[in-house]
């Protein structure tokens, strides 16, 4: 049998995080939708998703291939009833199809909702969790870590917690060998699981309340204030004050400043003192801008604060406003607070915005990459080419707004 996770209609909801990923690559809780799902099949998926992603997200189908939803959290209870899915038919909750199973060759990557939607379907009545709007990410991520927390750690021991290091609800702390906490650490895990990833490391002084994901070789700096419900993505090196913020992986906040209900994509990195506004003066609900859209929507929520896509950085004591989205590999800096959209490889501040060079950008991500031994594939310039010339119209009229 061969597992594939598909996008469905709401990845247009997701941008930019889902320029450049399929939804199930997307962190929420300790793990992204995908490694739960493999944890609880027990398999590798592949991926059904834009042709334009394909490349680095390959389908890997066979003869025989159950597609499931990536933006539906797993559980046991869903594993099973999908392994009972016969050929031709979905699982559906709602509106939602869950899962569906299908012999031969796989719809085609244009039109396999469609498909899906005209197939016989069986109701699951249970409820279900799903990412359906950018803010879920982090409003959905105390339930994630909790969920995952009991999954990562089932029949399995904690390494000793050293010495030197306060922690209150010792039974809720979980720290997988080669992570390294220091002397002056104080931790609540009473309230919710904190997970100390491999060969991750919180310096001395740091102050944490869980739910915490700290995933492998990420860090916590000296002296941090950390908040839950927050997830520290692979790689990640955060400090300052964080509350319910989502690190996908290999971002950078080293520095002092405020980060709340926030999400940062991978290899992003916020300037020294850069701080982030998660609640209006007014007290109002959020807005936030929807790229696919092209309009403000409401989250619903008094506390929502940046959004932040792949290879994205700010300078030293940047400002953002509530509710901001900055898209993809967006280079921002200077006084004051820039819009609260910046479209994807833009350049510059309240003071104006360029286009940021294609060729710049992808030196700059290297050279970010490079820090930890890593550099960009063809694959993903081909991709990040793509996305490129697709906002280049959303740049064009930014730049225009902004000039006028």
């Amino acid at each position: 049998m061969n597992y594939l996770l598909f996008d469905d209609e709401v990845r247009l909801r997701l941008l930019p995080f889902t320029h450049t990923r399929p939804i199930a690559d997307i962190r929420c809780g300790i793990l992204t939708m995908r490694e739960r799902w493999e944890v609880l099949l027990d398999a590798h998926t592949g991926t059904l998703t834009e042709e334009y992603l394909q490349e680095l997200y390959p389908q890997n189908a066979g003869d025989k291939n159950i597609l499931i939803n990536g933006a539906v959290f797993a559980t046991k209870e869903l594993v099973e009833a999908i392994q009972l899915l016969q050929p031709g038919h979905t699982l559906i909750h709602g509106r939602t199809i869950i899962a569906a199973c299908i012999d031969g060759a796989l719809p085609d990557s244009g039109s396999y909702m469609t498909q899906l939607h005209a197939m016989n379907g069986s109701n699951y009545r249970d409820p279900i969790q799903r990412i359906d709007n950018l803010w879920d990410i982090f409003s959905l991520n105390d339930m994630a870590i909790r969920e995952d927390y009991a999954l990562v750690t089932e029949n399995r021991v904690s390494a000793a917690i050293p010495e030197g290091v306060t922690v209150t609800g010792k039974e809720n702390l979980f720290i997988e060998e080669g992570a390294i906490i220091n002397a002056g650490c104080i931790i609540n895990a009473a309230i919710g699981p904190v997970y100390i990833g491999k060969d991750a490391e919180i310096l001395e002084g740091s102050i944490i309340r869980g739910p915490l994901a700290l995933c492998e070789h990420a860090a916590i700096k000296m002296g941090a204030k950390i908040y839950g419900a927050t997830t520290i993505g692979p790689g990640c090196k955060v400090g300052g004050e964080i509350s319910n913020v989502v690190f996908f992986a290999n971002s950078n906040k080293g520095h002092d400043g405020f980060l709340g209900n926030a999400v940062i994509g991978e290899w992003c990195n916020l300037g020294a003192d850069t701080n982030c506004s998660n609640l209006k003066n007014n007290y109002d609900a959020v807005k936030i801008w929807d790229e696919h859209q092209n309009k403000l929507v409401k989250t619903g929520l008094t506390f929502c604060g940046l959004l932040m896509g792949d290879h994205s950085k700010c300078g030293i004591n940047t400002m953002f406003n509530t509710g901001t989205v900055a898209a993809v590999s967006c280079n921002i800096y200077g006084a004051g607070f820039p819009d609260k959209f910046i479209p994807s490889f833009s350049w510059g501040g309240v003071e104006g915005m360029v286009t940021y060079s294609f060729d710049k950008a992808m030196d700059t991500a290297n050279r970010m990459m490079g820090r930890r031994k890593k550099s960009l594939s063809d694959a993903e310039r081909r991709m990040y080419q793509y996305i490129f010339e697709k906002t280049a119209i959303q740049r064009g009229v930014f730049e225009s707004n902004n000039s006028n």
